[in-house]
């Protein structure tokens, strides 16, 4: 057994979530998926501003480090900050050391201006040699010539589309609005509601999808490849691994942990350089399923990235930890004071 892995890879991230603890309570509290949408996520992205991406982003980079998480896969959404917003968050992890591939999810909820604005960001950054794909927010957000024109984006730029999909019940039908235009290379995430495989990897958020209600995916029963991702809950790999391990043997119990490791190394299919990091944990037999599914508290003390170590004895070697959180809870409640 070992107390050394590769580099954990999230597959799916909001790292604008970040700045979200804490915040005020909608004005009505939600009670389905859309209303979740529409009274949180949709409230908190229109009041970001450049300075609170950059924050929120470097703690949850900085949080995703401490967890042994040395690349995150991030989908952002800033309708009132969008030019630049993809270079702010890449600057950021890169200070703290953490490799990010980027995306701005498109969406027509801001009319077309605000749909070409976020395609043009995606081109924009990816232009200039930023690691990315297409964002595109959901099916359902968008009109089918916004999908088209998205997915069209991609395959020029050589990149994947990184897209919820079939999340809830309102977006059941993407799975027949993206059959044409899916391909291998994109991001599905989420896919509760599909009810036959897309192209792509699946995504799967365990803890998101129970926070949110809004039912099983089952990715055993996916003919695809599953990645694992947090939804932007954080950056904490080992945890969703132990969290979609029991979520599925609560399913079948024929599930083992086995199956969602599986999906976790994933990862490194998706991102190849992680699978070249070094974590060194607190836990000797981390590489074992068996036992790390039911070990709770094994913590990354050392990390290496790119041959670099950014993380000695659990504390970032680049960045000043305390600075980090005490500039991103300044710029929380900025946040708070605007919503």
């Amino acid at each position: 057994m070992a107390d050394t892995t590769a580099g954990m890879v999230c597959a799916h991230h909001h790292l604008y979530s970040s700045l979200a603890r804490g915040m005020p309570a909608p004005p009505v509290a939600p009670t389905t998926f859309i209303e979740v949408l529409e009274q949180v996520w949709w409230r908190l992205d229109v009041a970001l501003d450049l300075e609170m991406i950059r924050w929120s982003a470097m703690l949850g980079a900085l949080e995703a480090l401490e967890c042994g998480t040395t690349t995150i896969i991030d989908h952002h959404e800033s309708p009132s900050a969008i030019e630049g917003s993809l270079d702010v968050i890449a600057e950021a992890c890169a200070e703290v050391g953490v490799r990010v591939v980027c995306a701005y999810g498109v969406t027509d909820r801001h009319g077309r201006d605000g749909a070409r604005r976020g395609m043009e960001e995606n081109r924009r950054f990816l232009e200039a040699g930023g690691r990315g794909m297409v964002g595109v927010h959901a099916a359902f957000t968008c009109s089918d010539e916004t999908l088209e024109a998205c997915a069209g984006l991609a395959a020029d730029l050589g990149v994947g589309v990184h897209i919820h999909v079939a999340e809830g019940t309102i977006d059941a039908d993407a799975n027949q609005r993206l059959a044409a235009l899916a391909s291998d290379s994109w991001l599905v995430v989420h896919g509760v509601h599909l009810d036959r495989d897309l192209p792509g990897t699946l995504v799967h958020n365990p803890r998101s999808n129970m926070n949110n209600g809004v039912g099983y995916a089952g990715p055993r029963r996916r003919a695809g490849s599953v990645a694992l991702g947090t939804d932007g809950i954080g950056g904490d790999m080992l945890e969703e691994f132990r969290l979609a391990y029991v979520r599925a043997r609560e399913a079948d119990l024929s599930t083992t942990p086995d199956d969602p490791w599986a999906w976790l190394a994933t990862g490194w299919d998706l991102v190849p350089e992680a699978a070249a990091d070094t974590v060194r944990w607190s836990y000797d037999g981390v590489d074992d399923p068996w036992r790390l599914a039911f070990t709770t508290g094994v913590r990354a003390v050392d990390v290496w990235t790119d041959g670099q170590q950014v993380l000695r004895d659990s504390q970032p070697t680049r960045v000043d930890a305390a600075e980090i959180r005490a500039k991103a809870d300044e710029q929380a409640q900025r946040l708070f004071r605007r919503l």
